[in-house]
């Protein structure tokens, strides 16, 4: 109990940390920019409280859960030699850690309040949910995808810089024909997905990965899934735009 309430604290300092620089820069354009008097202390207060204490457990149960999870898994079933359970762990995995990102919910929230608006499509709780789902399952989707490219590349052992390229050659290509409305979201979606949930357990899959297999380098060969899941995103996303105005 006492190690795990030291560990709590050095967590709690480093959120402090890491949230001190905001904390500094939204006072000075508040008072020293802007001029204006602190309204609603006690909510603030409380508020940035609340930030610190769930940032301080997320990461906490990060580095005690799922960190090992990850990596345990993808260990097990490269040892089991089953290519197929492998790739469906990391489709899976892709997919059900995008579908469950934050940051993914709350930029497909926003797109389609402005797409409402835009009359791109109905202005009713419906169309909007409808759209948020499809953005929602489009990234998923394409993260799945992602993470198998990335374990295939670390197991046949393809060229990462060459994909990566290939990939982002792709996505220059399909920005001179995706819908222009789609093209922002497309490239704002690749980046959401890489956030706090998606990225442990990615990383996790890959340095797991690579550490149990033979001539394979952990840090050679397993880092690089993160630069997929925020590409393939980009590319299925203007996809699903073209797709969605065709139709």
């Amino acid at each position: 109990m006492t190690q795990a309430l030291a560990d709590f604290w050095a967590h709690a300092k480093g959120s402090i940390r890491d949230l001190l620089p905001i904390v500094l820069v939204i006072a000075v354009f508040q008072f020293l920019v802007l001029g204006q008097p602190l309204t609603g202390a006690v909510s603030l207060a409380m508020g940035g409280i609340t930030i610190v204490v769930g940032l301080t457990l997320f990461v906490y149960g990060l580095e005690l859960a799922l960190f090992p999870i990850g990596e345990a898994l993808a260990v097990a079933l490269a040892k089991k030699g089953s290519v197929g359970w492998l790739l469906t762990f990391a489709f899976t995995l892709g997919f059900g850690t995008t579908v469950a990102e934050p940051a993914l919910t709350a930029v497909a929230k926003e797109a389609s309040l402005v797409a409402a608006a835009a009359g791109a499509i109905a202005n009713s709780e419906e169309a909007r949910m409808n759209y948020v789902l499809g953005l929602r399952l489009t990234v998923a989707f394409s993260v799945g995808i992602a993470l198998v490219l990335g374990v295939l590349r670390i197991v046949l052992g393809w060229s990462l810089p060459l994909m990566i390229i290939g990939g982002y050659a792709l996505v220059i290509l399909m920005t001179a024909t995706a819908p222009p409305e789609i093209v922002g979201i497309a490239y704002d979606s690749g980046g959401v997905t890489t956030s706090t949930v998606t990225v442990p357990l990615v990383a996790a899959l890959g340095v797991g990965l690579a550490s149990s297999l033979r001539d394979r380098n952990p840090m050679t060969d397993g880092f690089g899934l993160i630069a997929f899941a925020s590409l393939t995103p980009m590319i299925c996303v203007m996809a699903y735009g073209g797709i969605i105005k065709w139709i």
